[in-house]
Order: C-alpha cells, then structure tokens, then sequence
C-alpha cells in the first residue's frame, strides 16, 4: 500500500512506501554481497589485445624489406676488401676467422666456410702469399699439413672482426631509449646469445 505526500511549497511528488524506504533514494548492498566484478576487457593489460592478434602478412614483409635492405646498406664487405687487401674473391674473411681458434686441415677448413677442398686450396694458397697464412705438419697426421694464422693473419682477423662488430652511424646515433625498444623487439621473436659470446660473423660471400 502506498501514499503520496507533498512538502510544503514542493511542485514534485514524493513517493514512498508506508514503513519502508522512499524509492528515490540509493539501494543498500546487502551485507556480505561483493560488487560485481569489472569487466574483461577492462581488466586487462595495455597491449594484451593487440598482442594476441596475428601480424598482417603485408606488414610484417614490409617490416621484413625494411631491415633487409638496412643491412645491405651497410654490407662492410667492400671495407673489409680494402682494409685487408683482399681484393675480389669468396671465403678469404671467412677462411681467416674459422682459423682464429687454432689450425685446421684443409678438408675442415673447406667443411668450416662451406667449400669444396679443391676452392678451399685455392683460397689458401692466396692467403699464403699474401702473408696471411702458412702450413705446417698436422700434429694428428704427419701425412697431412695443418693450416694455421701467421701473426699478420691473426692482425688481420682481429681487424676483421672490427670492422663486422662496429655498428652503422644510424644505429650509433640513436638514443639510447629507442636502442634498448629496438634491441627488446627485434629480441623478442627468437631471442639470440649474447653477442659476446661468438665471434663476429663476415658477411655472406666473404
């Protein structure tokens, strides 16, 4: 049952049930009843979304041709050609740092740059003349001859590895806070060793 009353001078009604609350007034949660959670979406981390949502393929081929031609842009194989006295020709640089960690035969120095034994001969015999290089009886087999640095091989691979570890200008010049983004993006696809760890690489055909 209900009534309806007016205030003194009030041009709004005031509804209310007799002995009860009126019905504009706030409802009271009930003891112990928790307020309905937040939803989902709301709740959950910036980004979380955004991550779970596969890359478009043209983005990433995008992203892909960008780094690519980056690092082409800044090939130091015609550096290090120079700085060595290379001239032309594949497997030099790479003959020299596989060499870096002792002597090897010729069969596993042509396995370490990818060649076959006879180009792998050539490749040497080159170096060789250049000073770079020498041969000696292996330690393993007297039948065979082991290939080892000269210590102007070992200049020219600590040279070497210098010029390959020595960072372009355009990354040098970038602030510190956009190298560690870069450095935590580029790492988070498939994390790679520390780059202290292993020696530099030479570039491909090198």
């Amino acid at each position: 049952m209900w009534t309806e009353s007016r205030s003194a001078g009030a041009d709004h009604g005031n509804v209310s049930f007799r002995g009860r609350m009126q019905m504009h007034a706030p409802r009271q949660s009930s003891p112990g009843r928790r307020p309905a959670p937040p939803d989902d979406a709301c709740t959950q981390p910036l980004g979380t979304a955004a991550a779970s949502v596969p890359a478009d393929p043209d983005l990433a081929r995008s992203v892909w041709e960008i780094m690519s031609a980056f690092v082409r842009g800044h090939d130091p194989a015609d550096e290090l050609r120079r700085a060595l006295g290379l001239g032309r020709g594949t497997g030099r640089v790479k003959a020299l740092i596989s060499l870096a960690a002792g002597p090897l035969s010729l069969a596993e120095l042509a396995r370490q740059i990818g060649v076959d034994p006879p180009y792998a001969t050539i490749i040497v015999n080159e170096l060789e003349a250049l000073g770079l290089l020498s041969r000696s009886p292996d330690d393993h087999d007297r039948r065979r001859k082991a290939v080892g640095l000269t210590q102007d091989g070992r200049e020219a691979v600590r040279k070497a590895q210098d010029i390959i570890a020595r960072p372009p200008s355009a990354l040098r010049d970038m602030p510190a806070s956009d190298l560690a983004r870069l450095r935590e993006l580029l790492g988070h696809p498939s994390p790679q060793p520390d780059a202290g760890s292993r020696p530099a690489a030479p570039p491909a055909g090198l």
